[in-house]
């Protein structure tokens, strides 16, 4: 698990907040508890981890929390713990973007393999966006002509057509290409490609 476990519960019950705090410290995880969604929305710029809450709660409840975390964008993997009556609201909860909803009473053990499986899910995510941001990096690196060869690859186009499109011959194409290659880090053609079209930035000659 990486440093970003960081298990946020909000839930306007303090009993709650605290048996659910000794549960996953006891299980090893970093707890952060919020009386409210408001102070949670007001103390938590920037969410890692995960976020358990409460459906129900005063003032803002747990759909409202939701809808307002994807307002503020990069919203972190949301476990929604629902009364018995109120499995409408948990459907509701999962089409703003909850990945699990937790009927109470549960059982610890159903609880905590879900914060397991949220917090996986935050790690990969945080991956994913690590390496994109690392692969614009190293798109902006790339000199203007670099840039040309790289997006006649990404289309597709052999050495000989990249070299006809920019008027310079196949072979310094093929040293443009290797300079691509180079500074992409990318070991095969195939992940150069990769590379560009998951970064969303997949660049464009002129």
């Amino acid at each position: 698990m990486s440093t970003d476990a960081l298990v946020h519960i909000v839930d306007d019950d303090i009993a709650v907040r605290q048996a659910l705090a000794f549960l996953l410290a006891t299980d090893g995880l970093a707890v952060r508890v919020h009386e409210s969604a408001s102070a949670f929305l007001a103390e938590v710029a920037e969410p890692t981890g995960c976020i358990v809450t409460d459906v129900r709660m005063p003032e803002i409840d747990g759909i409202e929390f939701l809808r307002r975390l994807r307002q503020r964008g990069d919203m972190p993997p949301v476990i929604v713990m629902t009364g018995h009556a109120d499995v409408p609201l948990a459907v509701e909860a999962m089409k703003e973007g909850a990945i699990d909803f937790i009927e109470k009473p549960f059982d610890d053990e159903i609880l905590l393999a879900s914060i397991r499986s949220a917090l996986a899910r935050a790690d990969r995510k945080a991956g994913a966006a690590a390496e994109t941001r690392a692969v614009r990096a190293r798109l902006a690196a790339l000199s203007e002509r670099e840039r040309q060869v790289l997006e006649g690859l990404v289309e597709g186009k052999a050495n000989k057509v990249i070299g006809l499109d920019l008027g310079i011959s196949p072979r310094t194409v093929e040293i443009y290409r290797a300079h691509v290659m180079s500074k992409m880090q990318a070991g095969s053609l195939s992940e150069l490609v990769r590379m560009a079209l998951v970064s969303g930035q997949a660049p464009r000659g002129s």
